[in-house]
């Protein structure tokens, strides 16, 4: 089928489009955009000419050169304690690890000779620990929370790249990265898609999943293989040098990538950075995020030490966020359980970062006129850390003319009433005029029964919409007047199932009255002011009586809260439903923590810790006597990062605020 004219438009813009770029970051050093969305556009050319021919031009970027990278498992307590590296994303942030190390030597030393790096590739796998006695290999473990990870021996011993003898019958701890290759997670992909499996997201991830298999036999059909790249404890003297202790692991028997240098300048280091992080990274069959930089000299790294989360004389620098180009089809508004109405992209399906994309949150209508997104633009697409994609640029050369400006709409079938709209006075958010609409009513009340409030097994927002559309639900109190027959005459429900369902239901009939604020969705009284309310007010009854300059007065609260809570306490409508609640509930008291090991301190909780929730580290901090923050200022304490931190890690190391793991934030606390 011939290309129609909006097609070979869209082809002759593209070419225009990526020779401009091509020729900026080739031949200027100019990169208006990233080589990861500057990529997408050639893709998409290429998807385009492969599915029309005819559109092939001689000239097109697709044919010239441009120009003239588990709870079952047995625990094992680490004979060596297991660090995380902190992270640099820019080379201003490589100088600044590479001034304090040498300004810490120079204290520790005196007069002391400026420290080299061995550097080695980033594998993007999961951390393992190998334990060898007598050269026998015994233990395999996962790094776990630092202190004690999970037993996976019986997987380890099926990866071929894994010695279980030594060179020499040695004493050996070691350290290294377990790693599917690429071309093997794309065979079992395919696999996995014709026996209607899920599909593993990445290599990391289907790395660790079979890692974690209880049957060795699965790991073992797996294309997995490990590189070691430091020692932690030897029965054999030590070279003196990173790049000594790598020969000694081969000369050992053991794994070791190749790809390392030793440098003596942070030119030669960021040089070795910027060409893995190119094309070179792609040809090998292994997934890369960074480099890691190690001080090479063992008698400066001694001198270096520790902190609580990782070692002073190493750094890992990352490679720049996967961003992708994609096409923005509409733009369509979603309800909050507040009545907020916030608009939404509904985006060209796109991988990035590891996960398909089709909708991007654009937060209010005053972010879309900042960036000028019309439905139709072509946009960068960015997911670096976060887990909600963003779009960070429109691509404006990509207009045809056609594209659509968008406005908010005055009314919503999403409201209740008329569904008329209105904004939220001294914010940039539209709400509805009139409440309760379904969609509406349904974040609430899934949201009461959610892990951050009530936290009810098994009434996650499907079973909870179920309940509504058989109109057993409408209200909060109404999940406590349910009924084992009634449940069990829902579909997709059995007689455990049901009977589970009540038993969740009874258990939480005792709630801390800073979990139930949170389910009520008053507008905010999140986590931490909830708390704050529970312990000042101690009772529902005493907090719905209080005044408004009595509420501002808390620390902590401020005028806008106040005002909101007392507007919902006075609502006629939320003192019948609380009422007919409270018959239900037995509401505890939350008592202040006096002193503690956090007295005092804020802590913000960011990414996918090893072991813990989110609201499991927020609750072990205000047990510690802390509070939890939901913001990164210089007022913060500290900031517990896991796994795809964010914005907020990027915040803290700008601010200069420490950075802690689990493992150091669980060894503070003393839990």
């Amino acid at each position: 089928m011939k290309a129609t004219s909006e097609v070979r438009a869209r082809a002759s813009q593209l070419r225009k489009t990526i020779e401009r770029y091509r020729t900026l970051q080739h031949e200027k050093d100019e990169s208006p955009i990233s080589p990861e969305a500057l990529d997408s556009l050639k893709h998409e050319l290429a998807m385009l000419e492969a599915k029309h021919p005819e559109l092939v031009t001689p000239d097109s970027p697709t044919q010239t050169v441009a120009g003239n990278a588990m709870p079952e498992l047995k625990k094992v307590r680490h004979a060596v304690a297991q660090w995380s590296l902190d992270d640099a994303f820019s080379k201003e942030e490589l100088a600044a690890f590479d001034e304090k190390v040498r300004r810490a030597l120079a204290k520790s030393g005196g007069a002391i000779a400026a420290p080299t790096y061995d550097v080695e590739l980033k594998i993007d796998g999961l951390h393992i620990v190998l334990t060898y006695e007598k050269g026998r290999l015994v233990t395999a473990a996962t790094r776990g929370d630092g202190v004690v990870g999970e037993d996976v021996t019986h997987n380890v011993r099926t990866i071929k790249s894994v010695p279980t003898q030594l060179a020499r019958p040695i004493d050996l701890v070691v350290e290294g990265e377990v790693y599917m290759t690429r071309s093997g997670l794309a065979k079992l992909n395919k696999q996995r898609e014709k026996a209607g499996q899920p599909l593993f997201a990445n290599p990391r991830n289907a790395a660790a999943g079979s890692l974690r298999q209880l049957d060795p036999s699965i790991a073992a059909q797996r294309p997995l293989a490990v590189f070691l790249y430091d020692v932690d404890a030897s029965s054999e003297p030590l070279p003196d040098t990173q790049t000594g202790e790598l020969a000694y692991l081969r000369e050992l028997g053991l794994p070791v990538n190749p790809h390392h240098i030793h440098a003596t300048s942070l030119t030669q280091v960021t040089a070795y950075w910027e060409k893995w992080q190119g094309a070179k990274r792609e040809k090998e069959d292994y997934q890369l995020d960074g480099v890691v930089l190690k001080v090479d000299e063992r008698a400066y790294q001694e001198a270096l030490g520790y902190t609580g989360k990782g070692p002073r004389f190493s750094i890992a620098f990352k490679f720049p966020a996967e961003q992708v180009t994609t096409i923005v089809e509409d733009i369509a508004l979603q309800i909050g359980r507040t009545g907020v109405l916030t608009p939404v992209a509904h985006l060209s399906p796109v991988a990035v970062a590891g996960t398909v994309v089709a909708r991007a949150t654009l937060h209010n209508e005053d972010f879309i006129r900042e960036k000028d997104i019309r439905i139709g633009d072509t946009v960068i697409l960015q997911k670096a850390g976060d887990i909600i994609p963003e779009v960070v640029q429109v691509l404006t050369e990509l207009r045809t003319g056609k594209e659509k400006k968008w406005k908010f709409p005055t009314h919503s079938a999403l409201c209740g009433g008329d569904g008329a709209l209105e904004r939220v006075p001294g914010q940039a958010a539209m709400r509805c005029k009139v409440g309760g609409s379904f969609p509406e009513r349904l974040r609430k009340l899934a949201h009461f029964t959610g892990k951050s409030a009530l936290d009810i097994e098994g009434l996650g927002q499907k079973t909870v919409q179920l309940l509504m559309e058989h109109e057993l639900v409408s209200d909060y109190d109404d999940f406590f007047d349910l009924t084992y027959d009634e449940v069990l005459a829902l579909p997709s429900f059995k007689e455990t199932s049901a009977r589970n369902l009540i038993s969740a239901i009874d258990a939480k009939k005792s709630v801390p009255l800073d979990r139930l604020l949170v389910g009520l969705s008053i507008l905010h009284v999140g986590t931490e002011t909830a708390t704050l309310l529970a312990q000042t007010f101690g009772t529902i009854e005493k907090l719905g009586k209080a005044r408004e300059e009595e509420l501002a007065r808390v620390n902590g609260i401020g005028d806008v809260v106040a005002h909101s809570v007392v507007q919902w306490f006075a609502d006629g409508q939320n003192k019948a439903m609380r009422e007919r609640l409270l018959k239900h509930l037995r509401v505890t008291r939350v008592a202040k923590v006096e002193g503690g090991p956090l007295a005092g301190q804020s802590v913000v909780v960011t990414g996918t810790l090893p072991t813990l929730s989110r609201e499991e580290a927020e609750a072990l901090v205000k047990k510690a006597g802390g509070t939890a923050g939901s913001a990164v200022s210089r007022k913060t304490s500290f900031v517990l990062a896991g796994e795809n931190p964010g914005s907020k890690l990027a915040k803290a190391r700008t601010l200069g605020v420490p950075v802690l793991s689990e493992a150091e934030f669980v060894k503070r606390i003393g839990a």
